[in-house]
């Protein structure tokens, strides 16, 4: 298929990620895999005969609406479908199985899609150092990171029903005290930001009472996805202290509808470890020879913004930042170490978010509340506005890749998300 070659779908026969939409034949949800601009239905590939060299619980996944009963397999099933896959839409295999794989090749551009995966929890944690001190510096000058920061892996439990994929999101209301006033008032907030970021997706989980073992954290990973956590950074501020985020987060995070398979990713990986002299060793259970030479991957991450202005004018996005995800202080089997480290049991489907990425130079920063200086610094965009944090109508797109000489791009898709007005705004 000539489109899986082409550098710049970034959906080639080495990733082929998985999705879940709506089929035009039945009026379902099914699975499906992107190979180059077209996505391949799996439920259908089933129902002509060519998955019959899987087991039975495996075929029984593949026609499921989502991707929990393909996760519950576990990685060994995985490899087994990725592989056979990829025998069946190699170009040197194509003539043999033609006749049958060519009706299920559906063009991706403009069809539905749904959430891939049924998320029980979500985890966002504060893994990049980066986002983390220039925050940090806006709050507390003296003191940018906490104690704990370069000790464990922060995170808190975030709303897993607010989970969308695309469309718009609501500005918020919520309770919001401003500067040299005495009491907060409520209304919606006018510090709405985004936050880039990744999610691994569990795809098998542990029992309760029992931790997974740092060293056996990558096999519980199932694929990667993109994450914007929205903030509403005026309640957030209100709101946080002593517990942390709250309704300043939970009123929506947008996913993107594609998981890439770690195996994909594989060829990416690099050394997770960015941590400067001087700075105390993770403690034994966060600590495995083997993830630190490839706990890393090598992900750029970038972020654009289109105005209502400026899609008017016919004018393309702008890029606000570029950042990568190998900028990470704590990498995911860390995280998923840490978060297990006291029993707590993961179950397959489980968002585990990065936190915001952000990288050590101007042009790297994950969100708004850096790149503005919490709006004092407003950005200047091509066609004359500006903006502090969102206005109404800006839309947020997120885009994600791999890149490797001698390797194709692997691309993990677009997270996009448009601000709406609040409830009750003209």
């Amino acid at each position: 298929m000539a489109s899986a070659n082409d550098p710049a779908s970034g959906f080639p026969l080495q990733s082929l990620p998985y999705c879940s939409f709506l089929s035009s034949q039945d009026g379902n949800a099914h699975l499906g895999v992107g190979i180059g601009s077209f996505l391949l239905d799996l439920s259908k590939l089933g129902q002509v005969g060519l998955l019959h060299s899987l087991n039975a619980e495996t075929q029984s996944a593949c026609a499921a609406p989502q991707l929990n009963s393909l996760m519950r397999c576990g990685p060994a099933a995985w490899s087994t479908l990725r592989q056979l896959l990829i025998k069946l839409l190699k170009e040197d295999a194509s003539s043999k199985h033609q006749s049958k794989i060519e009706p299920l090749l559906i063009p991706t551009k403009d069809l539905q899609f749904f959430k891939p995966i049924v998320v029980g929890n979500y985890t966002d944690f504060y893994a990049s150092i980066h986002h983390a001190t220039n925050v940090g510096r806006l709050f507390r000058p003296d003191q940018p990171l906490l104690p704990n920061y370069k000790w464990l892996p922060i995170g808190y439990h975030g709303r897993a029903s607010s989970l969308v994929i695309g469309g718009g999101i609501r500005r918020p209301h919520g309770q919001i005290r401003l500067t040299g006033q005495e009491s907060p008032a409520f209304g919606p907030t006018k510090q709405l930001d985004y936050e880039l970021e990744v999610a691994a997706y569990i795809g098998t989980g542990n029992s309760l009472g029992e931790p997974i073992p740092i060293a056996k954290a990558a096999q519980h990973i199932f694929g990667l996805s993109l994450l914007n956590d929205w903030s509403a950074r005026d309640i957030q501020s209100w709101e946080y202290q002593p517990l942390g985020p709250f309704l300043g987060k939970s009123f929506a995070t947008s996913i993107s509808p594609w998981v890439v398979p770690t195996e994909a990713l594989s060829a990416f990986r690099v050394p997770s470890s960015i941590r400067p002299s001087g700075d105390p060793e993770p403690l034994s259970y966060l600590s495995n020879a083997a993830s630190e030479d490839a706990g890393g991957i090598d992900l750029t991450l970038e972020v654009f913004l289109s105005t209502a202005r400026m899609r008017e004018t016919s004018l393309a996005p702008v890029r606000l930042s570029e950042g990568n995800l190998c900028n990470l202080y704590w990498t995911f089997p860390q995280m998923i170490a840490h978060h297990t480290s006291n029993g707590c049991n993961l179950i397959e489907g489980d968002v585990i978010a990065s936190g915001t990425v952000s990288g050590p130079h101007p042009g790297s920063e994950g969100c708004l509340l850096e790149i503005t200086r919490r709006g004092a610094s407003p950005i200047q965009l091509p066609n004359g506005e500006t903006r502090a944090f969102l206005e109404d109508a800006d839309e947020i797109i997120l885009n994600g890749f791999c890149e490797r000489e001698g390797f194709p791009r692997v691309s993990l898709g677009e997270c996009r998300g448009t601000v709406l007005p609040a409830h009750g705004a003209s």
